[in-house]
C-alpha cells in the first residue's frame, strides 16, 4: 500500500509495550494490516487531534506484516500525550519520510550495530530485517548501551531472541554499577574500543544521542574503519517531513529528506553543526 505525504491515514493502537519509565513501543496497523510500505530507517508522522503531530523512527522490520512500531520516549507535549492514550485509540500517520539504510550493499558483509539508549530502537528495524534474512549477512554483533539496567529497551530481544541467533552477539552495558547487574559496566564508545572489531569487510551502524555518536565516531576512527564504513542515522530537529520548514537543514541538505541516514563520508563534507 502506498505512503501518504501529505494527508494522514487513520491506524489504530492495537498494543502498548512499556520499555522503561518514560519510554513506550505502541505497534499500530491500518484497516488491512499494515498501513504502508517502507524500508529500514524511514520515519513517520504520527497526529494526535488537538494535540499536534511529531516524527519518529519506524523502529519495526518491513518484514513484519502485521503491524508499525514506534518507539516514544516522553520529552514534550505530543510525547506526553501519546504516552497517555490506551489500545483501541486511533492516530493519524503519514509517510514514509527521508531515505533508508544500504541494505542491498550490506550483503555478506559483517555488521557491527552501536546503540545508545532510545537509539536502539531507529537500528531495531535494520538489525529485525537482517536477521529476518540471515543468510544474507555476515557476523552480526550489537554493542548497546544505556545509563542503567532500567534504561535498556526491548529487553526480550537483546537478552534473549537476538543472542539465540546464529552467528549474532549481543554485547551489553550501562554507564555505572548497578546492583543486581552482571555485566559490563562502562560507556558505548569506550566498550567498543574494548572489543576492537576489525573493520575488514565491516560495516558499522549506530544511533545514539548526539555524544555518543561524536565519541563512536572517533573510536571507529581509531579502529581504523573509513568513512564509507560508518552509518549513522541523525533524528534530529525533523518537524515537517518534506523539507519545506528548513528546521532540519544543515548545510544543502535537509535531515528529513537527504536523510536522516547519512555515511561518515557524508558527514564529513557537512558544516559542523550536527
Amino acid at each position: 500500500m502506498p505512503g501518504s505525504f501529505l494527508m494522514p491515514l487513520v491506524v489504530t493502537v492495537k498494543e502498548i509495550v512499556t520499555e522503561t519509565p518514560d519510554t513506550k513501543t505502541l505497534r499500530v496497523v491500518g484497516e488491512k494490516g499494515l498501513p504502508f510500505e517502507f524500508q529500514p530507517g524511514q520515519c513517520a508522522m504520527i497526529s494526535l487531534p488537538p494535540v499536534g503531530e511529531a516524527i519518529f523512527s519506524i523502529t519495526s522490520s518491513p518484514t513484519d506484516r502485521e503491524f508499525m512500531e514506534f518507539s516514544i520516549k516522553e520529552a514534550g507535549t505530543v510525547t506526553r500525550a501519546l504516552h497517555r492514550i490506551t489500545p483501541g485509540q486511533q492516530l493519524g500517520l503519514r509517510g514514509p519520510y527521508g531515505n533508508s539504510f544500504p541494505v542491498e550493499s550490506l550483503r555478506g558483509k559483517d555488521l557491527l550495530f552501536i546503540g545508545g539508549g532510545i537509539g536502539l530502537a531507529p537500528l531495531r528495524s535494520l538489525i529485525n530485517y537482517c536477521l529476518e534474512k540471515r543468510a544474507e549477512y555476515g557476523q552480526i554483533d550489537i554493542i548497546y548501551g544505556a545509563r542503567s539496567p532500567g534504561d535498556l529497551i526491548r529487553k526480550e530481544e537483546i537478552n534473549r531472541i537476538w543472542p539465540s541467533v546464529p552467528d549474532t552477539r549481543v554485547h551489553l552495558t550501562v554507564d555505572a554499577k548497578f546492583e543486581g547487574w552482571e555485566g559490563h559496566v562502562g560507556f558505548v564508545p569506550s566498550y567498543l574500543t574494548e572489543l576492537a572489531f576489525p573493520p575488514e569487510n565491516r560495516m558499522a551502524i549506530t544511533c545514539g544521542p548526539p555524544v555518543m555518536i561524536k565519541f563512536v565516531l572517533q573510536a571507529l576512527e581509531e579502529l581504523k574503519f573509513s568513512p564509507e564504513q560508518v552509518i549513522t542515522t541523525l533524528e534530529m530537529r525533523m518537524k515537517c517531513g518534506v523539507g519545506k520548514c528548513g528546521r532540519c537543514n544543515i548545510g544543502s541538505l535537509y535531515v528529513c529528506k537527504d536523510g536522516p541516514v547519512f555515511t561518515r563520508a557524508q558527514l564529513d563534507a557537512l558544516p559542523d553543526e550536527y
